[in-house]
């Protein structure tokens, strides 16, 4: 650990290098469908793992200025990279890079950060102090990825343990000074206390609202209305309630979905015919289709 924390030799090549690898393992990321809503695609969308990336740099510099342009310089090849890997896969060709602005002002960031970042090393009390803010937003992190794989277990969880042993880690690695890695320690375990418990009181507050049928609609098959019901035959996967929407004045199968899979849901008119349907549940989208061509008796 104290190698990896002050002991590697971070040259303007290795660096550059370093940051192509990161950039385009990234952007492959992406491009996965098995790694969707997973841990295995969080790099590409949240800070963890840059965070790491970031800390590595500053504590192996040579001086503020050396964390500072060469933390800027990682971000700035990385990050593009990123979207570029996309580009030939991607619907929207180079329109991808419309991501890229936000990530464009954190790099820019990057650069007084980083310099800051630098005086860690110093082993001094206002090393804890640069690190705090750091730490907090890790644990902001730890707070949503606990709450998607409580909802959506086991999806985010390997996440949530990355920002888990990541808060616990630097204090120990960064510092030298005996005082201060327990002073760093006692703060990471009150972070990752705090955003427990903010993470236990939110889970399946984000659930995947949204309408799986519309009466009278090409998939429904059938026009239905508030005196049928509707069920998931497996309950795990959250609720189903048939709801009346005002605006199209229609009625619809609304769900509250907190589970990722394969299950089939069930509608039942008033005199005992069902309608089954296949639905496959991702984190932020669905597909359903009929399986019965005609209704089915009880």
């Amino acid at each position: 650990m104290k190698k990896l924390f002050g002991g590697l030799s971070f040259s303007w090549g290795r660096l550059i290098l370093f940051a192509v690898i990161c950039g385009v393992y990234t952007g492959i990321t992406t491009l996965l469908p098995f790694a969707r809503d997973t841990s295995i695609q969080d790099i590409s969308i949240s800070f963890e793992w840059w965070i790491l990336f970031a800390i590595l740099i500053i504590v192996n510099s040579e001086s503020p200025l050396d964390s500072a342009l060469k933390t800027f310089v990682f971000f700035l090849i990385s990050q593009p990279l990123v979207y570029l890997v996309q580009v030939p896969f991607h619907a929207e060709g180079f329109g991808v890079f419309r991501y890229y602005p936000n990530w464009f002002r954190w790099t820019l960031l990057t650069f007084p950060m980083a310099f800051v970042g630098y005086y860690m090393r110093k082993d001094k009390w206002w090393g804890l102090l640069i690190l705090a803010p750091m730490l907090a937003f890790l644990g902001y992190h730890y707070m949503g990825f606990l709450r998607e794989a409580i909802s959506f277990f086991p999806n985010h969880l390997l996440s949530a343990i990355f920002c888990t042993a990541s808060l616990l880690l630097y204090p120990l690695g960064i510092f030298r000074n005996r005082k201060l890695r327990l002073a760093g320690l006692a703060l990471s375990l009150l972070i990752l206390l705090f955003f427990s418990v903010l993470g236990l009181r939110g889970a399946g507050s984000n659930a995947y609202e949204t309408d799986l049928l519309l009466s009278g609609g090409e998939t429904a098959g059938t026009e239905f209305d508030d005196s049928w019901s509707v069920s998931l035959e497996d309950e795990g996967f959250g609720t189903v309630s048939i709801r009346h929407e005002d605006a199209i004045d229609s009625f619809l199968v609304h769900a509250s979905l907190t589970k990722t899979g394969r299950t089939r849901l069930i509608l039942r008119s008033p005199a005992g015919e069902s309608y089954v349907y296949a639905v496959e549940i991702q984190r932020h989208s669905y597909e359903i289709q009929r399986l019965t061509p005609s209704p089915e008796k009880r």
